[in-house]
C-alpha cells in the first residue's frame, strides 16, 4: 500500500479526466481538441514511464498497490497493482495512445470530438485491465473497453463498419458474460470454503486455493474463452479481419496493439494461477488450437488481396505464438509470450499506421493495383521493408527474440509441437515478402501513376508517430533482456502458481 500519491489511479483515470475536459471544449475548435486529447496522452504516458522507473527501484511482486474497500458486504475491493508483466503492458498501451491521437489528427475531419473522446475512454479502460487486482473491477474495465472501440469502428470505419462492430461486440460478450459466472462461482467457493466474503474476489487471495476440480474446470473454461476471443486463438478469430478492415487506422493500431494483448494477459495474470489444475487438463487443446493459428493465420495471409487484411491475418498467426509459449509452462515459453506480446505490439502497429499512411494518398488497400510504389516515395518504401523484416523475425529486430523463445519453450515441452510451428517462419516470409515485392518494386503501376502529386513521401508528423516504434524495435532486438530482467518476477509467480509441465 503506498501512501503517497495515487500514481495508478492518476495512470488509469487521467484520460478520463481529459475526455471530460474535452467534452466541453466547443466542437468548432477541432484544432484545440485534437491538441488536448495529445497532451492529455502524452502526460498519461509521462506518468507511465515514472511508473516503470519506479518498479525498477523496488523489489519484491507488485512494486506500487493501492486498495480501498468498495463494497466490503461482498469483499469487493478497489484494488490495483503494477509489476514487471503489467508495467510494461501499461506504458506499451500509454505510448500507443499518444501516437494513434497524433495519427489520427489528418484522417479524421467528422465528429472530431467525439472521436477523440471515445480513444481517451478507451484508454482508461485498457489501463484499468491491466492494473486491476480485483476481479470485480477487472470485469468492469474489460466492459468498458467495448464501449468506445465499438463506437470508433461503428462512427468511423469503412462501409461494412456496422457488420464488423457488431460481431465484433457479440464475440466478446458472448465469452466476458460467461466469465462474469465463472467470476461469482469462485466468490461463492471462496465464501463456502472460509465462512467469509472477504478477499472473495481479491485475485492475490484467491491465487493458490484448493478450489475443487470441477469448479477449475468449468471456470478455467470459461476465462479461457473471454480470453481466446479476444486474443484471437482459433476457430474464434473470424472477427479480427473484419475489424481491422473496417476500424479506422488509428482504431486497427489499438486493436492490434493493446487490445488483442488483454486476452495474453488475461491468462498468465488470472486464468492460470487461479485454474492451474484447469488449465493443465485444457493444455494440449490449447497448444493444438495454438499451433493451428500460427499455421493457419499464415497461409490464408499468404492469399489475401486486401493489404489491411493480410496483417490482421498475420496478427492471428503471431498471437498463435503467445499462447503456444504460455501453455508450455516452462521459463522460456512465457518470456517468449510475453515478448511476443509487446513485440507484436510495437511492429505490428507499425505496420498498420504505415497501411493508413498509404491509404491517406491512395484511398485504395488492393494489393494488385499497386507496383512500384518505392520508386516515388523511397522513404515510405524503406520504413515499410524495416517494419516488415520485424515482423519477418530478422535477427537484429525484437521480433525474433520472442518467437525463438517461445519456439525454444516448445521444443522442451513437446519437440513435434516445435517442428510443426517453425514452419510458419517460411510462409511469414512468403505472404510479407511477396506483398512487399508486389506493391514497392517493379515499374510504377497505372494506377498509381494516375495519382500524380497526390502519391507524396511521408510527412515529418507521420514519421514521428513511426520513429519511437522503430528505435524500441531495435533496442530490444539487440538487448532483449532489457524486457525479460524486468518481468522476470512475474514469470517465476506464474511458474509457481501453474506447476509444473505435464507429459
Amino acid at each position: 500500500m503506498i501512501t503517497g500519491f495515487p500514481l495508478l489511479s492518476a495512470i488509469i483515470f487521467l484520460p478520463l479526466l481529459g475526455a471530460i475536459g474535452i467534452g466541453l471544449l466547443p466542437s468548432s475548435r477541432p484544432a484545440l481538441i485534437r491538441l488536448g486529447a495529445l497532451a492529455v496522452s502524452l502526460v498519461t504516458f509521462s506518468l507511465s514511464l515514472a511508473m516503470l522507473l519506479g518498479i525498477r527501484g523496488v523489489g519484491g511482486e507488485f512494486a506500487f498497490t493501492e486498495k480501498v474497500d468498495w463494497i466490503p458486504t461482498f469483499g469487493i475491493t478497489y484494488h490495483l497493482g503494477v509489476d514487471g508483466l503489467s508495467g510494461a503492458l501499461v506504458v506499451l498501451t500509454t505510448l500507443l495512445s499518444w501516437i494513434c491521437i497524433l495519427a489520427s489528427f489528418g484522417p479524421i475531419k467528422t465528429r472530431v470530438k467525439e472521436y477523440f473522446i471515445s480513444f481517451l475512454i478507451l484508454e482508461t479502460g485498457m489501463l484499468g485491465v491491466f492494473l486491476s487486482l480485483d476481479l470485480f473491477l477487472f470485469y468492469i474495465f474489460w466492459e468498458i473497453v467495448l464501449v468506445p472501440m465499438y463506437l470508433i469502428i461503428g462512427i468511423w470505419g469503412g462501409a461494412d463498419r456496422i457488420y464488423a462492430t457488431i460481431k465484433f461486440v457479440l464475440y466478446t460478450l458472448v465469452g466476458s458474460l460467461l466469465m462474469l459466472v465463472a467470476m461469482l462461482a469462485t466468490a461463492f467457493a471462496h465464501q463456502a470454503a472460509t465462512g467469509s466474503w472477504q478477499g472473495a474476489f481479491d485475485l492475490l487471495t484467491l491465487r493458490g486455493s484448493a478450489f475443487d476440480p470441477g469448479l477449475q474446470l468449468f471456470a478455467f473454461a470459461a476465462f479461457a474463452l473471454a480470453f481466446a476471443i479476444k486474443v484471437p486463438m482459433f476457430p474464434f478469430h473470424t472477427w479480427l479481419p473484419d475489424a481491422h478492415v473496417q476500424a479506422p487506422t488509428a482504431g486497427s493500431v489499438i486493436l492490434a496493439g493493446v487490445l488483442l494483448k488483454l486476452g495474453g494477459y488475461g491468462f498468465i495474470r488470472f486464468a492460470i494461477p487461479l485454474f492451474p489444475e484447469g488449465a493443465h487438463a485444457f493444455a494440449p487443446l490449447m497448444i493444438a488450437l495454438s499451433v493451428i493459428a500460427i499455421i493457419y493465420g499464415a497461409i490464408v495471409a499468404i492469399v489475401q488481396t486486401d493489404l489491411k487484411k493480410l496483417i490482421a491475418y498475420s496478427s492471428v498467426s503471431h498471437m498463435g505464438f503467445v499462447t503456444l509459449g504460455i501453455f508450455s509452462f516452462n521459463q522460456q515459453g512465457v518470456d517468449g509470450a510475453i515478448l511476443q506480446m509487446l513485440n507484436h505490439g510495437l511492429i505490428t502497429s507499425g505496420l498498420f499506421l504505415l497501411v493508413g499512411i498509404g491509404y491517406e494518398r491512395t484511398h485504395d488497400r488492393e494489393i494488385a493495383k499497386m507496383g512500384g510504389w518505392a520508386s516515388r516515395t523511397p522513404v515510405y518504401a524503406a520504413l515499410f521493408g524495416f517494419f516488415l523484416f520485424a515482423s519477418v523475425g530478422l535477427p537484429g529486430l525484437s521480433g525474433f527474440a520472442g518467437e525463438f523463445l517461445v519456439l525454444l519453450g516448445a521444443f522442451l515441452a513437446n519437440p513435434m509441437v516445435a517442428g510443426a510451428s517453425t514452419l510458419v517462419m517460411i510462409l511469414a516470409a512468403v505472404y510479407l515478402l511477396w506483398m512487399y515485392q508486389r506493391i514497392f518494386t517493379g515499374p510504377l503501376s497505372s494506377f498509381l501513376s494516375g495519382l500524380g502529386s497526390h502519391l507524396t513521401d511521408v510527412t515529418p508528423t507521420e514519421i514521428l508517430t513511426l520513429a519511437p516504434l522503430a528505435a524500441m524495435i531495435v533496442a530490444f532486438g539487440i538487448l532483449p533482456s532489457i524486457l525479460t530482467s524486468s518481468f522476470a518476477a512475474s514469470v517465476a509467480t506464474f511458474l509457481a502458481a501453474a506447476g509444473p509441465t505435464l507429459p
